[in-house]
């Protein structure tokens, strides 16, 4: 439940955001905010999950800092923004904004957009890249806070951030999800609440047919990925970004999409293998690539 009318607390300020799940996603997203000068609270129970979360935000702090993206002191300030807690009860009441990003699967993303709610933030938003926003919005009490936003990996360089529009999502809902991006330095295109939206299925058709590929021998996976990057002039192949996406997440997005869509996004057999063998890629060091020396 939103907190309640009489509730005395302060607001939390303007530029205050929560994250939940600390997972890639959940890092490259608290880097865009706390960078671009919002306090950032991320929540992840895990201990292990925390300790790679703090480490891959001091890195990325180091790659900007490496390629004169940020100075030292921006870095340093970036790095004070960013609190990192164990549990949605230790996050602030009234944020700006409350970002969900925890793996794809329905019951748990319904489960915490509930938590989220009963701490009161102004708007809140899912880091979905696949799941429908009106069946995941039956979980609150009020929906028209509430929308897609959709993030692209890695964060702190694609510069497209797609908004999803659910069916009791309002106008002043979307207005300020355009703000949000904008202060970011990024662009946003708003999308209808169709499964897999707009860029999702493009990536996964893609993603898809490569695996396939892949299975029937037409090539290895380093010249499919060489043809796409050199003749469509993409900066990375679809099974490379698979293996730094996450195999375990594609899979899910694919069943979701499959459920949608009919067969045409049925998962190959050599996806559900590697998930199911723990090669999930970059993450695990070994998915169509070896990451082990990376």
């Amino acid at each position: 439940m939103p907190l309640p009318p009489n509730q005395t607390e302060a607001p939390a300020s303007p530029g205050t955001v929560g994250v939940v799940g600390g997972g890639t996603m959940g890092v490259g997203i608290a880097y865009a905010f706390a960078v671009s000068g919002h306090s950032v609270t991320v929540v992840e129970p895990n201990a292990d999950q925390r300790d790679a979360l703090a480490a891959a935000f001091d890195g990325a702090l180091a790659g900007a800092l490496e390629r004169a993206k940020i100075t030292s002191d921006e870095a340093e300030a970036a790095r004070a923004r960013l609190c990192v807690v164990p549990a949605l009860d230790d996050l602030a009441t009234r944020a700006s904004l409350v970002i969900e990003t925890v793996p794809e699967q329905l019951d748990l993303k319904r489960q915490v957009l509930r938590e989220i709610e009963r701490r009161g933030p102004a708007v809140i938003a899912t880091n979905t890249s696949a799941i429908s926003i009106d069946l995941l919005a039956q979980a609150l009490d009020d929906p028209s806070r509430f929308l897609g936003m959709h993030f692209f990996n890695p964060v702190w360089s694609l510069p497209l951030v797609e908004l999803i529009r659910g069916a009791a999502t309002t106008d002043e809902t979307i207005a300020t999800g355009r703000a949000v991006v904008e202060r970011l330095g990024k662009q946003s295109i708003v999308v209808a609440d169709v499964a897999g939206f707009a860029t999702s299925r493009l990536d996964m058709s893609a993603a898809l047919e490569a695996m396939r590929m892949l299975e029937d021998r037409v090539a290895s996976a380093e010249d499919i990925d060489q043809a796409v990057v050199l003749a469509y002039r993409h900066p990375v192949g679809p099974l490379r970004l698979s293996d730094i996406v996450g195999l375990d997440v594609r899979l899910d997005i694919a069943r979701s999409m499959q459920a949608s869509h009919g067969d045409r996004f049925a998962p190959p057999q050599l996806l559900i293998d590697k998930v199911a063998a723990g090669d999930l890629g970059q993450k695990t060091g070994r998915g169509f690539y070896d990451w082990t020396d990376e």
